[in-house]
C-alpha cells in the first residue's frame, strides 16, 4: 500500500488550502481513512477521520467548523478542505489508512490502528 499526499503550501491566516491523499495499488474505498499532522516539537495528532464507505466523520475539535474531509471514488483519493487556517494549523500533514502492520509505526485514534501513511505535505499559514 503506498499513500501520497499533496496539496500543501504557505498561506496567509484566513486563507484555505485542499490537501489530496492519493493511493497507488488498492482501492481508497474498503479503508477507513485518517489525517493527521505534526507540528514542531509536537506529537502526531488526529485531525479527520471518514469511514470506508463515507458515512462517518469525525474532527478534532480545533479544526471543526473549519476542515472538510471528503472521498472522490472516480479518482481514488481523499480529500481535506481547510478554510480559516490559524498560525497554530501549521504542521506537517498525513494521511494513513487503517492497515495495521506488525512492527511498523502505528497510531491508535477513533478507535482504529493506522499503520500506513504517506510522507506528508508541509501546511504554512504565516504573514
Amino acid at each position: 500500500l503506498q499513500l501520497v499526499e499533496s496539496g500543501g503550501g504557505l498561506v496567509q491566516p484566513g486563507g484555505s488550502l485542499r490537501l489530496s491523499c492519493a493511493a497507488s495499488g488498492f482501492n481508497m474505498d474498503i479503508y477507513d481513512i485518517g489525517w493527521f499532522r505534526q507540528a514542531p516539537g509536537k506529537g502526531r495528532e488526529g485531525v479527520s477521520y471518514i469511514s470506508a464507505d463515507g458515512g462517518t466523520t469525525f474532527y478534532a475539535d480545533s479544526v471543526k467548523g473549519r476542515f472538510t474531509i471528503s472521498r472522490d471514488s472516480a479518482e481514488n483519493m481523499v480529500h481535506l478542505e481547510m478554510n480559516s487556517l490559524k498560525p497554530e494549523d501549521t504542521a506537517i500533514y498525513y494521511c494513513a489508512t487503517d492497515d495495521y502492520t506488525p512492527g511498523a509505526f502505528t497510531l491508535v485514534e477513533w478507535g482504529r490502528a493506522f499503520g500506513t501513511w504517506g510522507p506528508g505535505t508541509q501546511v504554512t499559514v504565516s504573514t
